[in-house]
């Protein structure tokens, strides 16, 4: 067993069992993003209990436009954990530090342009999203905080990547950890305390993020045997941003994809009318806490992947992936067995409303089995990822919501139209999601069987590589 101390440091995943590296990475990393998931669903308890059902549409109605305006650090969060976690199984100290002081500096630039342009666009997306007259004032105030506080959200989750880059996820844990019962406690304050309403909610996220992020910068500040941050690492030094985009950029673009696919189902989602948004609301929320094992070893494996790549160990980097997606598949079997017989009990933490936990169930049924599918994809896109090769898992993302979900939810919508529902099924919008995602672990199974993505990361060339990459940078220092 690891030594409680070895747990918030910097982890080497390049030797021991892969299995257990990964576990002993992913459990941390689970609690944090449950946690963090913990932070949005805490909103619509208190919302629905506190404020009422159309309220808790509002927050529901915010969301899809929430993620399209963050993607612009999507990309570079990505890209610093690929260079990050390769400069580190490299035991490349001066790659390693201009990787982390150059993802700072374009963090602080993607919060600015965001704190911007967000509320500028608010009230005209959520116009565009036919949100009803109803709750599209508590959404823009609920938007418009949480983009004045662009920079909380965005440096955590920068700094907390570059700390599991490092194979620390334990400390990210612990923050988020902090925060969250923070933001229970301040979400309870504004909201039934000083009568706040929706924009209470956005307030009490913000101040929990930014506390977040201040931690992870202490913890970082002290990993000073890893890495230096100074002034001149901050400086947007020739070549580095150039890779980390072109690294991350695929995800971004992923991101804004998902995002405004997001956009255009929620629109046909608003067309259903109130009881469907809030059901909506509450399904992802579900959804978000069931997603979350597949996100962690996703995540895992990128980490995972980087390390062993940038070491040149190939063979460990495909029996880890091996045993990461057998762990990934059991446990997306049991959350789909739990929701099953269970998920009714969960819908009605949110509400006391009966017509909307039948709902919320009802459909929550038919997304169940998508899990198992889920998990696949994360695993295989995760190791692509940690290879290098961002641009597969992009391709993919595109294919299956843009080809496959959007035109599917609206075909459906429309041969399902009758007096009972004019504007067509609310099942459509679950069945085409269930589609996408099955479709989407065939897809990566067949690239990832492939093998171009070793490629990308200068798998199969050893140390070679590695030096390589070095001479780059010591030639990218003289042009400076």
């Amino acid at each position: 067993m690891l030594k409680i101390s070895k747990l918030f440091a910097a982890r080497d995943m390049t030797e021991g069992t892969p299995w257990k590296r990964i576990l002993e990475f992913s459990i941390p990393l689970l609690i944090g993003n449950i946690a963090q998931q913990f932070y949005n669903t805490v909103d619509s308890i208190i919302v629905g209990r506190y404020i009422g059902d159309n309220a808790l549409a509002a927050v529901g109605s915010a969301g899809p436009i929430l993620n399209l305006l963050l993607v612009l650090f999507v990309g570079v969060a990505t890209g610093a954990g690929i260079m990050v976690s390769q400069y580190f199984g490299a035991r490349d100290r001066e790659g390693l530090s201009r990787t982390i002081g150059v993802t700072m500096t374009l963090t602080a630039i993607a919060s600015l342009i965001i704190m911007i342009i967000g509320p500028m666009l608010t009230r005209p997306l959520l116009q565009f999203l036919n949100t009803p007259e109803s709750i599209i004032g508590w959404s823009e105030g609920y938007l418009n905080i949480f983009f004045l506080g662009a920079a909380g959200f965005s440096y955590y989750n920068i700094l907390s990547g570059i700390l599991r880059g490092l194979g620390d996820s334990a400390s990210a844990l612990v923050f988020l950890l902090v925060s969250t019962a923070l933001n229970v406690v301040l979400d309870i304050w504004f909201v039934a305390g000083f009568n706040m309403g929706v924009p209470g909610v956005a307030l009490a996220t913000v101040i929990a993020q930014a506390i977040s992020a201040i931690l992870c910068l202490i913890k970082l500040l002290g990993m000073k045997e890893h890495f230096d941050l100074n002034l001149k690492m901050l400086k947007l030094s020739k070549g580095f941003p150039g890779r980390l985009l072109r690294l991350g950029l695929p995800s971004g673009i992923t991101q804004a994809i998902f995002s405004f696919a997001m956009i255009a189902v929620q629109s046909l989602t608003n067309s259903f009318g109130e009881m469907v948004i809030a059901a909506n609301v509450i399904i992802m929320r579900v959804d978000g806490f069931a997603m979350m094992p597949n996100f962690s070893f996703g995540t895992a494996m990128t980490t995972y992947v980087g390390q062993n790549i940038g070491a040149g160990k190939m063979d460990r980097v495909e029996q880890g992936t091996k045993d990461g997606l057998k762990m990934a598949v059991s446990v997306a079997t049991v959350i789909t067995i739990s929701i099953l017989v269970f998920g009714k009990y969960l819908m009605r933490i949110f509400t006391d409303t009966g017509e909307l936990v039948d709902l919320s169930m009802y459909l929550m049924r038919i997304l169940a089995l998508g899990y198992i599918a889920m998990a696949v994809t994360q695993v295989l896109s995760g190791a692509m990822r940690g290879a290098g090769d961002t641009l597969t898992p992009m391709w993919i993302s595109m294919i299956t919501t843009i080809l496959i979900r959007v035109p599917i939810a609206y075909g459906l919508a429309y041969l399902t139209r009758s007096p009972e529902y004019p504007t067509g099924m609310p099942e459509s919008v679950f069945i085409s999601l269930l589609i996408a995602w099955v479709f989407g672990s065939l897809i990566n199974t067949f690239f990832y069987r492939r093998g171009k993505w070793k490629k990308k990361g200068g798998a199969g060339n050893g140390c070679g590589r590695v030096i390589d990459r070095r001479l780059v940078f010591e030639r990218m220092l003289k042009y400076e």
